[in-house]
């Protein structure tokens, strides 16, 4: 496993500690890259994109990279919220700009999985309302099967199951249930890659084994009754050169809501089909890897 190191940093309402993994990647010159998780996910889902994107990277992209990667609050090492109305993507994207703040990043590039890619969309509307004068504070951006039109079915069904399920009993009662929960996503899965999974997403507790996120990120996700309109957001990236990547059988976003995407956006933009990948590729496939090489080096290397 890559090493990293740990780093905490207030949220940005100065409320919670909050925790990120910091893979410093090249040297001086690495360009630094924000990863932001899904809903129920924190930042160790990102392991099997870092071990194969450093290591390229440092050979082939200049300087290489430095990937931040955190917890957004309520998940892995970061503090819980004690008010779960502040679980919302406009939130952790307040949030994001304050890491990047105590590290020192003044612009980063960004790549975000489901909920991860609706905060980099939040990121963009509030990077909009900056000065003019001032630099923008992004970069270009890789959406991971997320985009400006959610299909309902799919939320209710990711609805279904958030902060529902566990604790179990042991380890291989969590890979089953991931298994259970995940497996039209993953279908080439074995029984390694499910226990690898749920090492990712579950953590150990007095009580057995439990998913690594507070249940409470459920209870703003069951409150909106409508699906906010998200094209403003996407408008707000305009200018930025965008990388959509989609699970060739994702319920979550259609190929035809990729396409009006690359239709209205005003800038670069690429979109490619992961095989054999629903809602959400792990981002380690190898045309998720083709594709996201052949971005990052002609817009960020």
């Amino acid at each position: 496993m890559t090493l990293y190191r740990s780093h905490r940093f207030r949220s940005a309402d100065g409320r919670l500690d909050l925790f990120a993994r910091d893979y410093p990647g090249g040297g001086p010159g690495a360009r630094p890259l924000l990863l932001m998780h899904a809903l129920t996910r924190n930042s160790a889902d990102f392991e099997p994109l870092v071990e194969w994107l450093l290591p390229w990277a440092a050979n082939a992209a200049g300087g290489g990279y430095r990937l931040i990667v955190p917890d957004v609050r309520g998940r892995g090492r970061s503090d819980h919220d004690p008010e779960p109305a502040h679980y919302n993507p406009a939130v952790y994207a307040q949030d994001m700009f304050a890491l990047m703040d105590d590290l020192g990043i003044e612009s980063a590039g960004l790549v975000g999985t489901s909920m991860g890619g609706l905060v980099a969309m939040a990121m963009a509307a509030m990077n909009r309302g900056r000065s003019r004068e001032l630099p923008s504070r992004i970069g270009p951006v890789v959406l991971n099967d997320v985009g400006a039109f959610l299909e309902p079915d799919a939320l209710e069904r990711i609805g279904s199951y958030v902060g529902k399920a566990g604790p179990f009993a042991d380890w291989t009662e969590a890979a089953a249930a991931c298994r259970a929960v995940n497996g039209a996503v993953f279908p080439d899965f074995t029984d390694a890659d499910w226990m690898d999974f749920a090492r990712r997403t579950c953590r150990e507790t007095d009580g057995g084994v439990a998913h690594d996120y507070d249940p409470a990120i459920a209870v703003p996700f069951e409150a909106e009754s409508e699906q906010l309109d998200l094209w403003p957001f996407w408008q707000a990236m305009d200018g930025l050169p965008v990388l959509l990547l989609r699970g060739a059988t994702s319920d979550l976003i259609s190929a035809a809501t990729v396409e009006e995407m690359g239709r209205r956006h005003e800038g670069p933009f690429a979109s490619a089909e992961v095989p054999e990948r629903g809602h959400t590729p792990l981002l380690n496939e190898p045309a998720a890897q083709s594709a996201i090489r052949a971005f990052l080096t002609e817009h960020y290397a």
